[in-house]
């Protein structure tokens, strides 16, 4: 490797240490792209500065609706307050401001922005991702965000209000000869970095047959909880391919030199998440439904540039998509 070629892969993976630092509040996961690449559907890029993590106010204008509040729980209108669980990871899902300690992100104003409809207080925890769903069923938290798929699976056990739609896709290095992947039986022989816990581990731990079946030499998943980590693994020739949600992907190719967006894989909704059977998803789904009639809904998507992300109307809990 010539000198020059060292240095600017030096340069990129520090530019993308501090990144992912900002990201994970070292020094200040799952989607879209303010920073200048085209987000999913075609939208415009949420900020004109790459790199910077847009701060517009969408949310305080919100007004309380009465009509939707009514259907909460009688206890939770008198307390005025549910126990919100966030993972924070990359934009626009969820991020650090500068500060290290300001959550900022996609899924945090569309929570803010429907308990402001719900005439409710959101007290919130960072968590990590894994984390989150399972200790909804203890009652830790009253919900959770943190990009999550509906999945058939997942609904067994989690109730969903769905407020946008994203999904499954993969990034590669551009000296890569991946072209696109729309079979897994391309992955064979390659190591596949993706996030710990999630749909993309699950729909390629499921599918590792795939290879054997076409003879193939199966491939690798490799899972990482830091952000940060999973990147420089494909930087570096550590892992050949990266699996994750469409619009995560397309913000953090835009922030690397030398990375490039494959394709779209398998299209997901993606919703608040609450225990089993909580009485709170009626109320949820009618903030959201109004968050649309009133137009704070599409603000908040050309605000994190994912505006081909948006759904029609807020639903609980659908089939996944097939």
């Amino acid at each position: 490797m010539s000198r020059s070629r060292s240095l600017s892969r030096s340069r990129n993976l520090a530019a993308f240490a501090l990144i992912t630092a900002a990201a994970l509040g070292l020094t200040a996961c799952g989607s879209g792209d303010p920073g200048g690449t085209e987000p999913a559907g075609g939208a415009a890029p949420a900020a004109g500065q790459k790199g910077k993590i847009p701060t517009a106010d969408v949310v305080s204008a919100v007004r309380k609706d009465e009509t939707a509040a009514a259907l909460l729980p009688a206890d939770v209108r008198a307390s005025g307050t549910l126990t919100i669980a966030t993972s924070v990871g990359t934009p626009p899902g969820a991020t650090y401001l500068e500060d290290g300690k300001t959550v900022v992100g996609q899924d945090v104003d569309f929570a803010d922005a429907a308990a402001k409809v719900l005439g409710l207080k959101l007290k919130r925890e960072v968590a990590a991702f894994e984390v989150i769903l399972p200790a909804l069923d203890s009652g830790k938290y009253d919900l959770g965000t943190g990009n999550f798929g509906v999945t058939d699976a997942r609904r067994k056990t989690i109730d969903f209000v769905t407020y946008i739609n994203d999904g499954q896709g993969f990034a590669v290095r551009k000296d890569s000869k991946l072209a696109s992947v729309t079979d897994l039986a391309q992955l064979c022989g390659l190591n596949v970095a993706t996030g710990a816990g999630t749909t993309f581990e699950a729909t390629l731990e499921q599918n590792k047959a795939t290879c054997e079946d076409a003879g193939k030499k199966p491939y690798e998943v490799q899972t990482y909880s830091d952000q940060g980590a999973l990147w420089i693994s494909l930087q570096q020739g550590r892992s050949d391919v990266v699996m994750s949600t469409i619009n995560g992907l397309r913000y953090a190719v835009g922030q690397q030199e030398g990375l490039k967006f494959l394709n779209e894989y398998h299209r997901l909704d993606v919703g608040f998440a609450f225990k089993k059977g909580t009485p709170l998803a009626p109320a949820f789904q009618a903030a959201v439904n109004r968050l649309k009639k009133d137009g704070t809904y599409d603000r908040i998507l050309a605000k994190w540039g994912t505006t081909g992300s948006g759904i029609e109307q807020s639903q609980i809990s659908p089939p996944e998509h097939k």
